[in-house]
């Protein structure tokens, strides 16, 4: 039995090297993310931040590299091996990808009949209810189908499937693209509440500046094909590379900054 608030890290990556015919997008990438932690992943265009999660969770086969998922090789792993760590995390892709010919509710019930088809039909339903309430939309929502969902529930529903193992490590793909200001914050306080109340650890792709700020741990920055830096956001202005320096003194990250900085200080006086 694993221990679910062991102090390993979750994710480790050695020497990964991702092509695409003569292209490589990761030449040689290394990544450890730490227990308990909301890791952000940020990269420019073609930086491949999506290709390196779905490496990760074994649906893109690395050319070259080493990735271990709570101490077990995805890279070298037997179908059935790779079975066994993969119903201990959940993946919200972008989109939210659920079936359309679903209702909110038998979309999260698809993980548990995978997993655990000896659960009988009234439990996994009572379970698909709670994890539908527990990622913030109503109950009423059980009932609907994907084409009746605003964007903002979609992301909700693709949520509450990803939520319904009970897992230890959540993906999250741009979660607040597409969303309102007000849907992002929401998600964004929703993601750090989950995360701390069910010990969960968040690898979280991202190019939302007030994202990274107000719940992630660290950020890891990809370009040159590599992760070229992994810290705080102090830590990583600290460096000086081009690209970082861009990214977060830009007009959109000096603006993501000063809104981090009036709620802290709101907080404060609280």
């Amino acid at each position: 039995m694993h221990e679910r608030f062991s102090t390993d890290p979750p994710i480790v990556i050695r020497g990964l090297v991702n092509r695409f015919g003569d292209i490589a997008v990761h030449d040689g990438l290394d990544l450890t993310v730490k227990q308990g932690e909301i890791l952000g992943v940020v990269g420019g265009s073609g930086t491949g931040k999506s290709v390196l999660m779905r490496s990760i969770i074994g649906l893109q086969m690395p050319d070259e590299g080493e990735i271990e998922v709570f101490g077990k090789s995805i890279t070298d792993a037997e179908p059935d091996e790779v079975l066994g760590v993969r119903n201990r995390w959940g993946v919200l892709f972008q989109g939210g990808a659920l079936f359309s010919t679903l209702t909110v509710g038998e979309n999260v019930e698809v993980p548990l009949k995978q997993f655990f088809p000896e659960i009988d039909d009234e439990l996994r339903k009572e379970i698909a209810r709670y994890k539908v309430l527990l990622s913030g939309l109503p109950e009423e929502a059980i009932a609907k189908y994907p084409s009746e969902l605003s964007g903002g529930m979609k992301k909700r529903a693709g949520l509450a499937r990803a939520l319904a193992l009970d897992p230890e490590l959540l993906f999250l793909d741009e979660p607040t693209a597409g969303l309102d200001p007000i849907g992002a914050a929401k998600f964004d306080r929703q993601t750090r509440e989950l995360a701390q109340v069910l010990g969960l650890t968040v690898f979280l792709i991202t190019h939302d500046l007030d994202t990274l700020y107000e719940i992630c741990d660290r950020v890891a920055v990809l370009a040159d094909k590599k992760v070229i830096a992994v810290g705080t956001i102090p830590e990583l202005m600290e460096i000086g590379h081009p690209w970082i320096e861009e990214y977060f003194n830009g007009p959109r990250g000096r603006g993501a900054q000063a809104a981090k900085v009036r709620q802290d200080r709101r907080a404060g006086t609280s």
